[in-house]
């Protein structure tokens, strides 16, 4: 299924950029099932890139990229990645239960374990092979806990400036009403937002209009608000410091050295933790190398799966 939601299409008349334009008019929506709900879960992902040699599809060269995107993001944020990545391999974006485009039901509850298996469901629906794992700030957390859990499913882990080193706050599980209307109407402000990119981008030259409408075009989803209260209540992604000893894949850490969102030291931290990861700051850049710098992110990625 192609159709964007109608909410969606009313913002994408206001793109500017034709990387924007490309990867909205590319999101697909396929149904998903799960056993935490008895309905199906219409979910938004991109797919671009052809498989080079079918007659090795498990093969290491031929592992398609699946891309995780970050807190309150969308796969958008891949638009000026995935690209890249496609004239190399194949290469999917989805977007998170409770997240971005995807379906968020009614009375059905946001945490980790309901998007490590609805990421699973994804998976199995539609690629069904082992992966190429990348996971951008909380989509890196989320697949650090997806690699611990279906290690026969991620050859290799790439991780773009990722969560998952440091406790989660419990303060969200004690968000009453109407506390937690509050705090999202706050997220939810124009003003708040463009702080947030201000300060997740080292130049902030790219903190454009089209740049700040692919930040927010999620929020017209239906139940944009619920959901991300449930999942703030639910606690979230915590530390995965003391697991990190039992990661498998191969692992490239991508960090931008001028990152002020998480800062640099947890980039160290998971170096010396990951016994079989490599290390590699990206240069001039923020919190989001792969939209700051796009072609160096890319570049390294490619000389990791060489």
């Amino acid at each position: 299924m192609t159709n964007l939601p109608t909410e969606v299409l009313r913002s994408r008349s206001q793109l500017t950029e034709p990387t924007s334009i490309a990867i909205l008019d590319k999101t697909q929506f396929c149904l998903v099932a799960t056993t935490f709900t008895n309905e199906l879960i219409l979910t938004s992902y991109v797919s671009d890139g052809a498989i080079k040699n079918t007659s090795s599809l498990d093969s290491e060269t031929n592992a398609p990229l699946l891309l995780l995107h970050g807190f309150d993001s969308s796969l958008l944020e891949f638009r000026r990645l995935l690209p890249l990545l496609a004239t190399h391999r194949q290469t999917w974006a989805m977007d998170l239960f409770g997240f971005g485009m995807t379906e968020r039901l009614q009375d059905v509850s946001i945490s980790t374990d309901a998007i490590k298996e609805h990421l699973y469901a994804f998976w199995q629906t539609t690629i069904a092979r082992p992966i190429v794992l990348v996971g951008a700030s909380m989509g890196g957390a989320a697949a650090i806990d997806f690699a611990l859990t279906y290690p026969q499913i991620v050859q290799k882990l790439i991780l773009i400036g990722s969560a998952g080193m440091r406790s989660g706050t419990t303060m969200g599980r004690f968000l009453i009403y109407p506390l937690d209307r509050v705090a999202t109407n706050f997220l939810r402000s124009p003003k708040v937002r463009r702080e947030v990119s201000l300060k997740a981008y080292a130049d902030p030259s790219f903190v454009t209009n089209d740049a700040e409408i692919c930040a927010s075009l999620h929020l017209s989803m239906p139940r944009w608000s619920e959901a991300l209260i449930s999942f703030t209540k639910s606690g979230g992604y915590g530390s995965y410091a003391e697991q990190l000893k039992d990661l498998q894949p191969p692992t490239l850490i991508l960090w931008g050295d001028r990152d002020r969102i998480l800062g640099t030291k947890d980039a160290t931290k998971f170096h010396d933790m990951l016994p079989t990861s490599k290390l590699v700051w990206i240069e001039n850049s923020g919190h989001v190398p792969h939209l700051e710098r796009p072609m160096a992110t890319a570049q390294e990625i490619f000389m990791f799966l060489e």
